[in-house]
């Protein structure tokens, strides 16, 4: 297993007057040190590898910084760019500008290395949906656009040659590559004309496109999220509709649905509870899933790729949940409009290491070596109290410094293969056992089953005497008491000695019997008088 020296962590923080990197944790002195004094900017981003950053200075000016050496290797011109985003590995930039005219291509492909145009194309507009406009995977092998009814496939390493591939998707309106390998493509085809909405899989090979690997139709649907896996092998989509018919939510409702590329599960996850779909995160290993789900106190559980249940995190006010990237230990966070609690969990132990507070966090995330976990108030979200925190694993507070004006905070990514490896992650998964427990009235289906420790199991079969039938009857469910009447049962057993399921104690029990007797004679003198 590797070593990373503690320096290798890198926090970029960018304010009103630019950006500066600092030395992540551990800091020797209590307060990290500067790596890159401030360079002015509007907006910085790092490309998904970590090898580079992209920095957008105030006069329309894009610089490209080497994160090795924090030093400026490229610089672009691009005026009137309304948008500038860097691709996975850092190979390519591309830029949206102000569109004057059809006939001015407004979407530009910049080749990083040389800084000349790789491909351009016109864009009327521009959404969350539609940008960027060239998709590619996380290795930029397979590089795709969203067109009319259809996707196009381009040859990452020669854009000139234009689309080579074209896949035929009738009113596709969003897409989404899977990640390393970018073997699939997921297409959302929303409703239309009293047809349902649908995601469709299908491979990215040109000879494997004929029909979809997996498919999934969703009535009532407005919306949906789209989350690949690591590996390629399973996505989760969580379908949002603007409007709740049953009349539980203001806000519409949710459902979580799970496919996967060989067409074993193609359908919804089985959740506990009702309720919006919070939060929704794959584990590095891509073995396993954990979801945030229900009306408040929300629940929390942890998936296989099966979608039977392996973890229960409880309860609250939850809407976040953060897997780091060892996938050894998950937060469990309420931010936004909630009071910012934290859970902090050893998913390999299953048990919970510690609870805290960080209140009006916007932005929250795990370093890339899954040791520390840094929150963030920014604006222009929050005016006021920003700053930034970072947490030790177990949800310990080892920093904390606040800013007048704080915009950006960002960890520099990096390899998790540099910090440590997964395989213990992996068999430790295989390795878990599930249980299927009948749930009565609930049927007997695999998704209801319970996960239980086979262990515990074993000693509960051990302990139960042998006239006992080994499939007990459900005991018949007892009668509703309104909340004052279970008070007043507490009470009473408080007062009398008794408990409030109705069974009496000892000294209960012997002063009732008290009572009869001296009743009893009571009853046998007055018989007797008269």
């Amino acid at each position: 297993m590797a070593v990373v020296e503690p320096s290798s962590l890198e926090i970029l923080v960018r304010g009103p007057e630019g950006f500066f990197i600092w030395n992540g944790p551990p800091f020797p002195s209590g307060e990290p040190g500067v790596k890159l004094d401030r360079v002015p900017c509007t907006s910085a981003k790092f490309s998904d590898d970590g090898s580079k950053l992209m920095v957008t200075k105030s006069d329309f000016v894009i610089s490209i910084f080497d994160c090795k050496t924090l030093t400026e290797i490229r610089s672009f011109d691009v005026p009137n760019v309304l948008a500038a985003v860097i691709s996975p590995c850092g190979t390519y930039l591309q830029t949206f500008q102000k569109c004057s005219s059809p006939q001015h291509k407004n979407v530009v492909l910049w080749k990083i290395e040389n800084g000349e145009s790789a491909y351009q194309l016109f864009q009327k507009n521009m959404t969350k949906v539609t940008w960027p406009s060239v998709h590619f995977s996380s290795d930029e092998t397979v590089a795709c656009r969203l067109a009319t009814n259809e996707i196009q496939f381009f040859d990452p390493r020669d854009f000139s040659k234009g689309f080579v591939n074209r896949l035929r998707v009738p009113g596709v309106a969003a897409l989404e590559l899977s990640k390393a390998p970018g073997s699939y493509v997921a297409a959302f085809v929303p409703e239309s004309k009293g047809m349902p909405a649908s995601v469709q899989i299908y491979a990215c090979g040109k000879d494997l496109q004929s029909q979809p690997v997996a498919r999934r139709s969703f009535f009532r649907c407005s919306t949906v999220q789209l989350s690949w896996n690591s590996g390629s092998t399973g996505l989760l989509v969580v379908v949002q509709s603007d409007v709740d018919k049953t009349n539980q939510s203001y806000y519409g409702e949710s459902k979580l649905n799970y496919l996967t590329t060989d067409g074993s599960h193609e359908g919804l996850v089985p959740l506990r509870k009702e309720g919006p779909i919070h939060d929704v995160q794959w584990s590095y290993s891509g073995k396993e899933f954990a979801v945030v789900y229900g009306f408040m106190p929300a629940m929390a559980t942890v998936f296989d790729k099966k979608c039977n249940p392996l973890l229960e995190l409880g309860t609250g006010p939850y809407n976040t949940i953060r897997w780091n990237p060892l996938g050894n230990f998950i937060c469990l966070a309420g931010f936004g409009n909630l009071p910012g609690d934290m859970a902090f969990w050893d998913y390999r132990e299953k048990k919970q290491l510690g609870t805290t507070r960080a209140e009006l966090s916007v932005t929250s995330e795990w370093s890339p070596d899954g040791r520390y976990f840094m929150t963030a108030t920014t604006a222009p979200r929050l005016q006021v109290d920003n700053g930034v925190k970072v947490f030790h694993h177990n949800g310990s507070l080892y920093f904390k410094k606040m800013f007048d004006r704080l915009y950006q905070v960002d960890w520099k990514p990096e390899s998790v293969e540099k910090f440590g490896d997964i395989e213990d992650l992996v068999k430790a998964v295989g390795s878990v056992k599930i249980d299927e427990a009948k749930v009565p009235g609930k049927g007997s289906k695999a998704t209801q089953a319970v996960p239980k420790a086979t262990q515990a199991v074993s000693k509960a079969a051990q302990a139960v005497p042998k006239a006992t039938p080994a499939n007990p009857p459900a005991a018949k469910p007892a009668a509703y008491r309104p909340p004052h009447a279970k008070a007043a049962a507490v009470v009473q057993a408080e007062l009398f000695g008794g408990s409030p399921s109705g069974e009496l104690s000892k000294n209960a029990l012997k002063n009732k019997k008290k009572r009869e007797k001296k009743k009893q004679a009571e009853a046998a003198s007055a018989a007797g008088g008269s």
